[in-house]
């Protein structure tokens, strides 16, 4: 599953491909984690593409759905949803849990990028 880290895509990530994408990422990972059945999760779909497209080439954007990725789910200690997870160079350095608006995302990434 390789990307192109210019590219301003939002990818969609499994249990198989998390540590390929994430941890090995020479660029920062944010990481959405949602369910099909999260209203909240569904509104934060479009920030996602939003912040791919307004960090491209200094952010990757990926999705990994809650309930299908039980592994990575539970490695985090995903406790509610949506939480979004910050990585940079393998290391979770910020973590913010719940529904947020845009100005509160470009806060949460332009504080840790």
């Amino acid at each position: 599953m390789a990307t192109d880290p210019t590219s301003a895509a939002v990818l969609d990530v499994t249990d198989s491909f998390f540590a390929q994408e994430v941890l090995e990422s020479s660029l920062p990972v944010l990481v959405d984690v949602w369910a099909s059945w999260c209203g909240p999760c569904r509104l934060m779909s479009p920030l996602m593409s939003w912040a791919a497209e307004s960090y491209g080439g200094r952010l990757k954007v990926i999705k990994l759905e809650a309930d299908g990725n039980p592994v990575s789910r539970d490695a985090y200690r995903i406790q509610g949803l949506p939480t979004l997870l910050l990585f940079r160079a393998g290391v979770e350095v910020a973590r913010r849990e719940g529904v947020i608006a845009k100005p509160q995302l470009m806060a949460f990434l332009d504080a840790h990028l």
